[in-house]
């Protein structure tokens, strides 16, 4: 605790003489290369206190609350995930023609969701497709919308369409998860998360020739998420899984 307070202390201080631009360099490395969460906090706080209102900070604090979200204990996990869906909701209203703030609005209450439990939270599917779908109008270059689009098309598709229908969530298709999956690929080819969930997704179809040529590709891979080792694990577990298949 003495040394967290240290490090928040010397922020401070350089704070004082460092541009916004710069607190937000600082953060994103923090959140992208050294994966410290609560570091990058530090910067992205500390740049929403010297220039309010900003959208670059707002989804980027949105995010970060997430990531803390998930590794936090799961008594923690709900207020966490609230943080950061109400920094998303800052983030939409300043600036209600930025896709990242729609992606964030999109990947939290997914979060929330899985939290809450997905068939007890079926009023939030409808938002995060609408969600999805303005971010990647608003910019078909963002690889975050269309991997969690087809995460969301790929979990509801756990349940048959003759029971989703009724539910309201009859739009939720397989393609419609590959083909998302897909272009997340082609827009961020070396992601580990990307190519695990795509290949789960193919594996559900049967199509184990297509899962095995992502999952070979993946011990290549640099890590570039804090996950990353998890999901390395992961990957090889489905590897041998369907190695006969």
């Amino acid at each position: 605790m003495k040394k967290l307070f240290i490090i928040i202390l010397l922020i401070v201080q350089q704070s004082l003489s460092q541009s916004t631009d710069e607190l937000i360099k600082k953060g994103e490395e923090a959140s992208t290369i050294q994966f410290n969460n609560q570091l990058a906090l530090q910067y992205f706080e500390l740049a929403n206190k010297s220039e309010k209102n900003n959208y670059e900070i707002l989804w980027r604090i949105s995010r970060t609350y997430l990531d803390i979200g998930e590794h936090s204990e799961e008594s923690k996990q709900l207020a966490i995930y609230e943080k950061s869906l109400s920094f998303s909701e800052q983030a939409i209203k300043i600036n209600p023609q930025g896709s990242m703030g729609y992606m964030r609005r999109a990947a939290v209450n997914g979060k929330i969701a899985l939290f809450k439990g997905v068939w007890e939270s079926l009023d939030l599917a409808d938002k995060i497709k609408s969600d999805l779908e303005k971010s990647i109008k608003l910019d078909k270059t963002n690889a975050g919308a269309y991997y969690i689009l087809g995460r969301t098309h790929a979990k509801l598709c756990e349940k048959p369409k003759f029971i989703r229908i009724p539910l309201g969530i009859g739009w939720a298709k397989m393609e419609e998860s590959l083909s998302n999956y897909e272009t997340a690929l082609t827009l961020r080819t070396n992601f580990i998360m990307y190519n695990l969930d795509a290949a789960r997704a193919y594996v559900e179809i049967g199509d184990y020739k297509k899962a095995k040529s992502l999952l070979y590709k993946i011990p290549s891979f640099q890590n570039e998420d804090e996950d990353d080792d998890r999901f390395r694990e992961e990957a090889a577990e489905l590897l041998n899984g369907i190695k006969r298949k």
